[in-house]
Protein backbone atom coordinates (compact mmCIF):
# COMPACT_ATOMS: atom_id res chain seq x y z
CA UNK A 1 0.00 0.00 0.00
CA UNK A 2 2.77 2.43 0.96
CA UNK A 3 4.58 1.73 -2.32
CA UNK A 4 1.40 2.35 -4.32
CA UNK A 5 0.86 5.72 -2.63
CA UNK A 6 4.51 6.61 -3.08
CA UNK A 7 4.38 5.60 -6.76
CA UNK A 8 1.16 7.63 -7.28
CA UNK A 9 2.79 10.69 -5.67
CA UNK A 10 5.87 10.26 -7.83
CA UNK A 11 3.71 10.07 -10.99
CA UNK A 12 1.83 13.21 -9.92
CA UNK A 13 5.07 15.10 -9.23
CA UNK A 14 6.46 14.09 -12.63
CA UNK A 15 3.22 15.22 -14.30
CA UNK A 16 3.32 18.61 -12.53
CA UNK A 17 7.01 19.07 -13.33
CA UNK A 18 6.41 18.23 -17.00
CA UNK A 19 3.44 20.60 -17.11
CA UNK A 20 5.41 23.44 -15.56
CA UNK A 21 8.26 22.87 -17.99
CA UNK A 22 5.85 23.56 -20.85
CA UNK A 23 4.54 26.87 -19.44
CA UNK A 24 7.53 29.04 -20.42
CA UNK A 25 7.45 27.62 -23.94
CA UNK A 26 3.74 28.38 -24.26
CA UNK A 27 4.09 31.92 -22.92
CA UNK A 28 7.07 32.52 -25.18
CA UNK A 29 5.02 31.41 -28.19
CA UNK A 30 2.19 33.70 -27.08
CA UNK A 31 4.60 36.61 -26.64
CA UNK A 32 6.02 35.92 -30.09
CA UNK A 33 2.53 35.77 -31.60
CA UNK A 34 1.50 39.06 -29.96
CA UNK A 35 4.76 40.66 -31.06
CA UNK A 36 4.22 39.45 -34.63
CA UNK A 37 0.64 40.77 -34.67
CA UNK A 38 1.82 44.09 -33.21
CA UNK A 39 4.50 44.43 -35.89
CA UNK A 40 1.93 43.62 -38.58
CA UNK A 41 -0.41 46.35 -37.32
CA UNK A 42 2.39 48.93 -37.13
CA UNK A 43 3.20 48.15 -40.75
CA UNK A 44 -0.48 48.24 -41.79
CA UNK A 45 -1.16 51.49 -39.90
CA UNK A 46 1.81 53.18 -41.57
CA UNK A 47 0.63 51.95 -44.98
CA UNK A 48 -2.87 53.23 -44.20
CA UNK A 49 -1.48 56.66 -43.28
CA UNK A 50 0.60 56.66 -46.47
CA UNK A 51 -2.59 56.47 -48.56
CA UNK A 52 -3.51 59.99 -47.43
CA UNK A 53 0.02 61.30 -47.87
CA UNK A 54 0.23 59.89 -51.40
CA UNK A 55 -3.35 60.99 -52.21
CA UNK A 56 -4.45 57.43 -53.05
CA UNK A 57 -8.14 57.24 -52.21
CA UNK A 58 -8.57 53.81 -53.80
CA UNK A 59 -5.81 52.34 -51.62
CA UNK A 60 -7.35 54.08 -48.57
CA UNK A 61 -10.64 52.30 -49.23
CA UNK A 62 -8.98 48.87 -49.11
CA UNK A 63 -8.14 49.30 -45.42
CA UNK A 64 -11.74 49.99 -44.33
CA UNK A 65 -13.92 47.09 -43.15
CA UNK A 66 -17.47 46.96 -44.50
CA UNK A 67 -18.91 47.37 -40.97
CA UNK A 68 -16.42 50.01 -39.78
CA UNK A 69 -17.36 53.04 -37.71
CA UNK A 70 -15.39 56.31 -37.83
CA UNK A 71 -15.96 59.16 -35.42
CA UNK A 72 -15.18 62.17 -37.61
CA UNK A 73 -15.58 65.41 -35.71
CA UNK A 74 -19.10 65.37 -34.32
CA UNK A 75 -20.31 62.92 -36.95
CA UNK A 76 -20.41 59.15 -36.67
CA UNK A 77 -19.84 57.49 -40.02
CA UNK A 78 -21.21 53.93 -40.08
CA UNK A 79 -20.21 51.50 -42.80
CA UNK A 80 -17.52 51.60 -45.43
CA UNK A 81 -19.46 53.65 -47.97
CA UNK A 82 -20.38 56.34 -45.43
CA UNK A 83 -16.73 56.56 -44.36
CA UNK A 84 -15.54 56.84 -47.95
CA UNK A 85 -18.14 59.52 -48.67
CA UNK A 86 -17.15 61.39 -45.51
CA UNK A 87 -13.40 61.19 -46.13
CA UNK A 88 -13.17 61.68 -49.90
CA UNK A 89 -12.72 65.46 -49.55
CA UNK A 90 -9.49 64.88 -47.56
CA UNK A 91 -7.97 63.49 -50.78
CA UNK A 92 -8.93 66.37 -53.11
CA UNK A 93 -6.05 68.82 -52.58
CA UNK A 94 -2.52 68.08 -53.74
CA UNK A 95 -1.22 68.31 -50.16
CA UNK A 96 -2.67 66.13 -47.41
CA UNK A 97 -4.50 68.20 -44.79
CA UNK A 98 -3.14 66.03 -41.97
CA UNK A 99 -1.02 62.97 -41.26
CA UNK A 100 -0.62 60.45 -38.47
CA UNK A 101 1.80 57.83 -37.23
CA UNK A 102 1.36 55.05 -34.68
CA UNK A 103 3.29 55.28 -31.43
CA UNK A 104 1.31 52.74 -29.39
CA UNK A 105 0.13 49.41 -30.79
CA UNK A 106 -1.18 46.42 -28.85
CA UNK A 107 -2.73 43.18 -30.08
CA UNK A 108 -4.94 40.63 -28.36
CA UNK A 109 -3.40 37.26 -27.56
CA UNK A 110 -5.61 35.77 -30.27
CA UNK A 111 -3.98 38.05 -32.84
CA UNK A 112 -7.44 38.91 -34.21
CA UNK A 113 -7.84 42.47 -32.85
CA UNK A 114 -5.37 45.26 -32.26
CA UNK A 115 -5.41 48.87 -31.17
CA UNK A 116 -3.17 51.55 -32.58
CA UNK A 117 -2.88 55.14 -31.51
CA UNK A 118 -0.62 58.07 -32.10
CA UNK A 119 -0.29 61.75 -32.90
CA UNK A 120 -2.10 63.51 -35.75
CA UNK A 121 -0.30 66.43 -37.40
CA UNK A 122 -1.65 69.24 -39.57
CA UNK A 123 -0.08 70.01 -42.96
CA UNK A 124 2.53 72.23 -41.24
CA UNK A 125 3.65 69.43 -38.89
CA UNK A 126 1.95 70.78 -35.75
CA UNK A 127 0.32 68.10 -33.60
CA UNK A 128 -3.41 68.77 -33.50
CA UNK A 129 -4.88 65.52 -32.18
CA UNK A 130 -4.37 61.88 -31.28
CA UNK A 131 -6.12 59.02 -32.97
CA UNK A 132 -7.18 55.60 -31.75
CA UNK A 133 -7.95 52.84 -34.23
CA UNK A 134 -9.12 49.28 -33.76
CA UNK A 135 -8.00 46.76 -36.36
CA UNK A 136 -9.52 43.32 -37.01
CA UNK A 137 -7.77 40.47 -38.79
CA UNK A 138 -10.00 38.25 -40.91
CA UNK A 139 -8.88 35.86 -43.58
CA UNK A 140 -5.27 36.87 -43.01
CA UNK A 141 -6.02 40.54 -43.72
CA UNK A 142 -6.08 43.48 -41.28
CA UNK A 143 -8.84 46.06 -41.69
CA UNK A 144 -9.81 49.02 -39.57
CA UNK A 145 -13.16 48.68 -37.78
CA UNK A 146 -13.18 51.68 -35.41
CA UNK A 147 -11.42 55.01 -35.63
CA UNK A 148 -11.56 58.15 -33.51
CA UNK A 149 -9.53 61.32 -33.40
CA UNK A 150 -9.33 63.33 -30.20
CA UNK A 151 -8.27 66.96 -30.25
CA UNK A 152 -5.43 67.94 -27.96
CA UNK A 153 -5.20 71.10 -25.94
CA UNK A 154 -2.72 73.55 -27.46
CA UNK A 155 -3.07 75.86 -24.48
CA UNK A 156 -0.11 77.32 -22.62
CA UNK A 157 0.99 75.49 -19.51
CA UNK A 158 1.57 77.36 -16.26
Amino acid sequence: MFLRVRFALLKMMLFVAASLACVPALSQTTDEQVSAATQEVIKIEKAFAQTLASRDFKAFSQFIAEDAVFFTGKKVLRGKQAILDGWEHFFEDTIAPFSWIPDEVEALLSGELASSSGPVYDAKGQQIARYVSIWRKQGGRWQIVLDRGVDICLCKKD
